[in-house]
């Protein structure tokens, strides 16, 4: 369905050329790694600030348009092809780290910051975040879609490594779950329901992760024998 003009206007008083139906755009927001055809939505939307998020969504809302969140369009899923049409809200411009904390081993960031630039920005630090899903993922997009990769055995997912985040909920409210606290036996883990969620039940702009020493070194093993009675079998 095309979007209603009243709320392209809004948009456009809100978003001014951060709001976009040029074809090219849309063409690139409707598609990702996984094997579904392309589906470009009615219209983009390039956010800057939670603050933004908040008010998009309570447009969308409003005038019962559908709502997609974007990161980086490395996901394997599917789940951000706007199945129904709607706007696409891009999240790529919220690109901030916003605290180092290496003595508790904690970071803050927005949700549009790339796994790789985490790692640049802290390794002087002599830090790392863990999580590796073979991409060069959003943070925001790891949590949406619980991330692991190689490194989740000894580290765990994105699951166990979030302790905070800030989420901008289908009402346009921005709330916080979770805190800085390593261990917490008060109430429902909200924090841990977000993650996975795949924007489903709110959009996360901002998380606090738990990160780690760089390793003094890295190595690799095969077992060369039970590759051998694999191939001979």
């Amino acid at each position: 369905m095309p979007l209603p003009n009243a709320f392209v206007a809004s948009l456009v008083n809100l978003m001014g050329d951060r709001f976009s139906v040029s074809q090219s755009i849309r063409d690139h927001h409707g598609r990702d790694e996984s094997p579904y055809p392309p589906l470009a939505p009615e219209g983009v939307v390039f956010a800057q600030s939670n603050e933004e998020v908040a008010s998009v969504v309570s447009l969308c809302n409003q005038y019962k348009v559908p709502l997609i969140p974007f990161g980086a369009g490395s996901s394997l899923e599917g789940h951000l092809l706007p199945i129904h049409g709607g706007i696409s809200l891009d999240l790529s411009g919220m690109n901030q780290v916003l605290n180092i904390s290496p003595d508790d081993f904690l970071v803050t960031v927005q949700a549009g910051v790339r796994r790789k630039q985490l790692n640049q920005e802290i390794k002087d630090f002599g830090l790392f975040f863990s999580v590796d899903p073979g991409a060069d993922a959003s943070i925001g997009g790891m949590c949406a879609t619980r991330a692991s990769g190689t490194n989740a055995v000894r580290y765990g997912t994105m699951r166990e490594n979030v302790l905070a985040l800030t989420v901008v909920t289908a009402a346009g409210e921005i709330i916080q779950v979770g805190s800085h606290a390593r261990k917490s036996s008060a109430g429902y883990d909200l924090t841990r329901l977000f993650i996975g969620s795949e924007g489903t039940l709110g959009i996360i702009t901002e998380i606090t992760l738990k990160i780690y020493p760089l390793p003094e070194a890295v190595s690799a093993a095969t077992n060369m024998e039970f590759r051998l009675r694999v191939l001979s079998w």
